[in-house]
C-alpha cells in the first residue's frame, strides 16, 4: 500500500522508478493480488497513467484488463476503472497535441490498440455483455470504447456485433436509457455503428429505431432543438442514405406524415441560431434521401406522391417563398424541392400554381428564374435555381408547352414578366454564366419534345429599331458567329458552350429545324471553320460542340436543301476537315474532364462558376449520338445506299411479320370466340341433360303408378268376388243387395265411357302412326309400347266387367235356391251340388287371377324392354329434336290423357274401397279364399249333423 501511496502521489522516499517499471508493478500487483481491493487500487493507477503513459500501458496492462473485465464481474467499480483505462488507450481524441504529426502519430496508436484488442472477438462480444450492466460507471465507459473501436476499425468491428447474438438489440437499447448521457453516447455508438453496412443498417430499422428516434427530435424541440437533434438526424441519414429497404420501411411506416412538423416556421424568420440551421439542413437532406434521382423510379414515386398528401410539398414551397430564410436553407430548400417534383405530373402541377406573396403575385417559377439570371445572387442558390427548373420540366410536356408559350407572339403580355423573357433576356445578356443557364433552362424545354421544338422556330426577336425581326434560331446562330463581340465579354467559352448545347438540343431528332439551321448560309461554313482551326486547349470543346452540331444536321438531314443534302455535307466534311480529324474533334466533347463529372447526377454540382460547363442531360444526347454520327460520316455514298436497301427489306419483312401477327391475332380472336361458343353448347347440353334425366325419371314414377293401379285392380277384383259370396253366405237383405246392384251397373256404365275414351285413344295413336317420319322411329315405338299397355289395360277391364256379370248372376241363382231349400228340405241335395260348382268356379277364377298376375309380369318385362327403346331414343333426340318436336308434343298430349284415364281407374277404385267399407259397416267381413274354404267346410259338417238328426 506505501507504493500506491507513492505512485499516487505521496512524499518520495528514494529514487523514483520510471513510468514503465511502475507500470509493469501494478501489472504484477492486478495479476497476482487475491484481495479485491487491491486489484481494485491497481486498475485505479493504471487509469490514471493511461494517458500520460499510453504506449506502456497499451502493451503491458490490456491483457490483464480484459481479464478483469472477465473475472471481477461483481464490482461495478473496477470494472468503471478498466473500462476507462481501455478507453484511454485506444481513443484518438488528444485535444493537448495541437500539431499535425504529433496527432497523426496519435491516430497511429489508436489503429494499433484497437487491432490488438479484437483480435480476438471475444473481447467485443464480452463488452456487449457488460452494457447490460445498468450502473452508470459500467455502461458510459463501456458504450465509449465501443465507440472509439468502431471510429478506429469500423469494418471489423462491425462485423463481431453483426454475428454477436443479440448485440444490436443490446446496442438499441442505450436509446431507451433514461439517462441523456448515456442515451446520447448510444447515438453516437449508432452512428459509428451503422455506417456503411447495410446488414446492420436493416437490423437497426428493425429494432424500432425510426419510431423512437423521431420521437427523440420531438422531445427535443424538433428544428429549434441542440445536438441531441442532429445526432438524430445523422443517424436517420446513415440508415436511409442508398438503403432501398429501409427506405420502403420508412415510407410504409407512415413516417414521412411525421416529418411534416418539422418545416413548420413563422412569420418572423430573423435569427435564426446556427443550431437550427444546422438542424433543418439536415431534414431537408433527410427528405432528399427518401426522393433521390439514384433511388428505383418506383420508389422515388411513392415517397413523392406521399409528400404531396400529407403536404410535405406545401409546407417546403411555404419556406420557399417565405422571407427571411438564410441563403444556406433557401438553396437547400430549392434542391429539396426539386427533387420532391422530379417526374411527378401532380407535384409538378401543384408547383407550377404556387405563387410568391408579393403584389401582384407572380408565379414561383419567375421569382426563381429572375434569381437565376441575377448575376448579383450567390452562385450555389443559382445552380439551385436551375436544377428546380430542370426538375420541373423532367418529363413534363405540359409545363414545356407552357415556357415555350409565353416566348410565342400570341401570348406575349407586355404588362408582366413571363418565364420565356426572362430565358431570352438572360441568353443574350452580357453575364456569361446568365448565358449558360438560361441556354441549359431553354434546351430542357425541348427535351424529347418534338412539337416544342417545332413551335419555338416561331419566336421572332425584335434586334432594332428600324430593322426587322429575326427568328430566336438565327439570334443564337449570330452570337456564335460574332467572335468579336464575344472577346469583349470576357468568358466567350461558357456563352459559345452554352448556345451549341442549346442548338444541338434543339435541331435534334427534328429535321424541320435542321432545315432551317441549314437554310442560314453563313451556319455550315462557320461551323467549317471553327472545327478545321487549331485553337487552343480552352477551344477544344467548342470545336467538338461545333462538331457535333455539323453531324447532326447530316444525320437527321431530309435533302430537303438541294445545297445541304447529307451527301454534299460529307463532301464538305471531307475536303475542308477530313473525316478522321472530324471525328477526333468530335471525340474531344467525351475526353473533356468536365464531361464525366457532370455525367454522374443530375444535380448541377460545381464548385467555381468556369466548370459550369456540361449538363447532365446533354451528356446523355452526346452519348446517344456520338456513335451515330461517327458511322454517318465515315460512310460511303454505296453503303449508304446498301444500308437503304436493307431498311427497306427489313420494313418490307416487318411489314409481313406485321399482318400474319394480325392474321394471327384474328385467328386467336376466332379461336376465343369458338371456344366461348363451344362451352355455352356444353353448358347448353348438360341443361338438356339434366332435362332429359328429369323427364325419364317422371315417366319411369309414371309407370310405378301404372303398375301399382293394375295390381291393385286385380286384387280389388277378386276382394269383389269374395264379397259378393260373402254376402250371399251371410244371407244379405233384399235391400242391401238392390244397392249393390245398383253400384255395379254403375260401376259398368263407367267402364263402358272407359272404354270408348280407349278407343279413341286407340284411334290418335293409329294417325300419329300415319304421320310419323321416319327418323323419329324412336318415338313412334314409344307409342306403340303406350298403345300395348292401354290394350292390356282395356282387356283387363272388360275381364273385370264380365266377372261381376257373372258373379251377379250366379248371386241371383243363389238367392232364389236358398229360398228353395228353406220351403223344401228335400232338396238339399241340390243346393249342395250348386254349392260344390259355385266353388270349382271359384278355383278356375283364382287360376285366373294367377293367370292375371302372370301377364302383369310379362308387362313388367316389356316395361323393362320399352326403357331400353327409350334410352335409344334419348340418345337421337339431340339430333332429331327438330323434326320430331310436333310428333313429341302430341306424344305428351296423349300420355296426358293417358294420365286423366288412369286418375278415373284410380277414383274406380276409390268407389270399390267405399263399397267394401260400406260392407263392414252392415256387419259383414271380409276375408281371403283361405278362410271362405275352412268356413264352407264348416257349412257341411252342420249339414250332415241335421241331416242325421231327421234320420232319427
Amino acid at each position: 500500500m506505501n507504493f500506491l501511496r507513492g505512485v499516487m502521489g505521496g512524499q518520495p522516499t528514494g529514487p523514483q522508478p520510471t513510468g514503465a517499471e511502475t507500470i509493469q508493478k501494478l501489472c504484477d500487483r492486478v495479476a497476482s493480488s487475491t484481495l479485491l481491493e487491491d486489484r481494485r487500487d491497481a486498475v485505479r493507477a493504471l487509469k490514471s497513467l493511461s494517458k500520460k503513459y499510453r504506449v506502456e500501458v497499451g502493451n503491458m496492462a490490456m491483457d490483464h484488463l480484459v481479464r478483469i473485465l472477465q473475472t471481477d464481474r461483481s464490482d461495478t467499480e473496477i470494472l468503471g476503472y478498466a473500462l476507462d483505462t481501455l478507453y484511454n488507450i485506444v481513443c484518438n481524441d488528444e485535444e493537448e497535441e495541437p500539431e499535425e504529426n504529433p496527432q497523426k502519430q496519435e491516430d497511429d496508436l489508436g489503429a494499433q490498440f484497437t487491432d490488438k484488442f479484437v483480435q480476438e472477438p471475444e473481447n467485443v462480444t464480452l463488452l456487449l455483455t457488460l452494457l447490460e450492466e445498468f450502473d452508470f460507471h459500467v455502461r458510459w465507459p463501456c458504450v465509449k470504447l465501443l465507440t472509439a473501436l468502431l471510429k478506429n476499425q469500423c469494418a471489423q468491428v462491425q462485423g463481431i456485433i453483426l454475428v454477436s447474438p443479440m448485440g444490436v438489440s443490446r446496442l438499441m437499447d442505450l436509446l431507451a436509457d433514461s439517462r441523456e448521457v448515456i442515451r446520447n453516447d448510444g447515438l453516437l455508438l449508432l452512428q459509428q455503428l451503422t455506417k456503411g453496412n447495410a446488414a446492420i443498417q436493416k437490423i437497426v430499422a428493425f429494432e424500432n429505431a425510426f419510431e423512437r428516434l423521431l420521437d427523440i427530435i420531438t422531445e427535443e424541440g424538433s428544428s429549434d432543438g441542440g445536438i441531441v437533434v442532429e445526432d438524430c438526424l445523422l443517424l436517420l441519414l446513415n440508415l436511409l442514405k442508398n438503403n432501398s429497404s429501409n427506405q420502403n420501411f420508412f415510407k410504409e411506416g407512415s413516417y414521412i406524415q411525421k416529418m411534416k412538423p418539422w418545416f413548420e416556421v413563422g412569420d418572423d424568420n430573423s435569427g435564426w441560431s446556427a443550431q437550427k440551421v444546422t438542424n433543418l439542413h439536415l431534414m431537408l437532406q433527410l427528405v432528399r434521401v427518401m426522393v433521390s434521382p439514384v433511388n428505383s423510379p418506383g420508389a422515388t414515386a411513392s415517397c413523392q406522391k406521399a409528400m404531396f398528401q400529407c403536404g410535405l410539398l406545401q409546407q417546403l414551397c411555404t419556406i420557399l417563398m417565405a422571407t427571411g430564410v438564410p441563403a444556406d436553407i433557401l438553396t437547400e430548400t430549392i434542391n429539396t424541392v426539386s427533387e420532391v417534383i422530379r417526374g411527378s405530373e401532380v407535384n409538378q402541377d401543384y408547383f407550377a400554381s404556387v405563387n410568391a406573396p408579393s403584389n401582384p403575385p407572380r408565379p414561383a417559377i419567375v421569382v426563381l428564374l429572375m434569381s437565376m439570371v441575377n448575376e448579383r445572387q450567390p452562385f450555389v442558390l443559382r445552380c439551385a435555381v436551375l436544377y428546380c427548373f430542370q426538375c420541373f420540366l423532367y418529363k413534363n410536356h405540359k409545363g414545356q408547352g407552357e415556357i415555350v408559350a409565353t416566348l410565342l407572339p400570341s401570348t406575349i403580355d407586355a404588362n408582366s414578366i413571363s418565364a420565356g423573357q426572362l430565358l431570352c433576356g438572360g441568353l443574350f445578356s452580357a453575364d456569361s454564366l446568365s448565358n449558360w443557364c438560361a441556354a441549359v433552362a431553354l434546351a430542357h424545354a425541348l427535351q424529347d419534345n418534338l412539337t416544342q421544338k417545332e413551335q419555338l422556330l416561331r419566336v421572332q426577336l425584335a434586334t432594332s429599331l428600324g430593322k426587322p425581326p429575326v427568328s430566336l434560331l438565327q439570334q443564337c446562330t449570330n452570337i456564335l458567329s460574332q467572335g468579336d463581340k464575344l472577346d469583349r465579354r470576357g468568358s466567350r467559352v461558357q456563352t459559345k458552350v452554352g448556345l451549341l448545347m442549346l442548338l444541338c438540343t434543339w435541331i435534334s431528332n427534328c429535321p424541320i429545324a435542321v432545315m432551317h439551321f441549314l437554310h442560314n448560309q453563313d451556319n455550315v461554313p462557320f461551323l467549317t471553320g471553327q472545327i478545321s482551326e487549331n485553337l487552343g486547349e480552352d477551344e477544344r470543346l467548342v470545336q467538338g460542340l461545333c462538331a457535333l452540331l455539323l453531324g447532326i444536321c447530316i444525320y437527321y438531314n431530309d435533302n430537303s436543301l438541294e445545297n445541304y443534302t447529307k451527301e454534299k455535307l460529307k463532301q464538305l466534311i471531307e475536303k475542308r476537315i477530313g473525316k478522321e480529324n472530324f471525328v477526333e474533334k468530335l471525340g474531344f466533347i467525351t475526353k473533356h474532364e468536365l464531361y464525366s463529372r457532370a455525367a454522374q447526377k443530375p444535380q448541377p454540382a460545381f464548385s467555381t462558376p468556369e466548370h459550369m460547363l456540361f449538363d447532365h442531360e446533354f451528356t446523355k444526347l452526346v452519348k446517344e449520338l456520338e456513335g451515330m454520327i461517327t458511322k454517318a460520316v465515315l460512310k460511303s455514298s454505296e453503303e449508304e445506299k446498301k444500308e437503304e436497301e436493307v431498311k427497306k427489306t427489313l420494313e418490307q419483312h416487318d411489314s409481313i411479320v406485321t399482318q400474319y401477327k394480325e392474321l394471327i391475332r384474328e385467328q386467336d380472336s376466332q379461336i376465343n370466340e369458338l371456344k366461348e361458343q363451344v362451352t355455352l353448347l356444353a353448358s347448353q347440353n348438360e341443361k338438356m341433360q339434366s332435362t332429359m334425366t328429369q323427364q325419364i325419371s317422371q315417366i319411369q314414377q309414371h309407370k310405378d303408378q301404372y303398375n301399382i293401379l293394375k295390381l291393385k285392380l286385380g286384387k280389388d277384383n277378386q276382394q269383389t268376388g269374395n264379397q259378393a259370396e260373402a254376402a250371399h253366405v251371410n244371407g244379405l237383405q233384399p235391400e242391401e243387395l238392390s244397392q249393390l246392384r245398383e253400384q255395379l251397373e254403375e260401376l259398368q256404365r263407367q267402364n263402358q265411357l272407359l272404354q270408348t275414351q280407349l278407343g279413341d285413344k286407340d284411334s290418335l295413336i293409329t294417325s300419329l302412326k300415319a304421320e310419323g317420319v321416319p327418323s323419329a322411329e324412336g318415338s313412334t315405338s314409344e307409342v306403340t309400347v303406350l298403345q300395348r299397355e292401354v290394350e292390356l289395360l282395356k282387356a283387363q277391364l272388360q275381364r273385370q266387367t264380365a266377372e261381376i256379370t257373372q258373379l251377379q248372376s250366379e248371386r241371383q241363382e243363389l238367392l232364389r235356391g236358398s229360398d228353395t231349400t228353406a220351403a223344401v228340405p228335400g232338396e238339399n241335395s241340390l243346393y249342395t251340388e250348386k254349392n260344390a260348382e259355385l266353388e270349382s268356379r271359384l278355383s278356375t277364377q283364382t287360376a285366373e287371377n294367377q293367370k292375371l298376375k302372370e301377364e302383369v309380369k310379362t308387362l313388367l318385362e316389356s316395361q323393362e324392354s320399352m326403357e331400353k327403346d327409350f334410352a335409344s331414343a334419348t340418345s337421337t333426340a339431340a339430333i332429331m329434336q327438330a323434326e320430331n318436336s310436333k310428333l313429341q308434343q302430341e306424344v305428351q298430349e296423349s300420355k296426358k290423357e293417358q294420365d286423366d284415364l288412369l286418375m278415373l281407374l284410380a277414383d274406380q277404385d276409390q268407389k270399390i274401397l267405399s263399397l267394401k267399407q260400406r260392407l263392414k259397416d252392415l256387419g259383414e267381413t271380409i276375408e281371403d279364399e283361405d278362410d271362405l274354404d275352412s268356413k264352407d267346410q264348416f257349412d257341411d259338417d252342420d249339414d250332415e249333423e241335421e241331416e242325421e238328426e231327421c234320420d232319427e
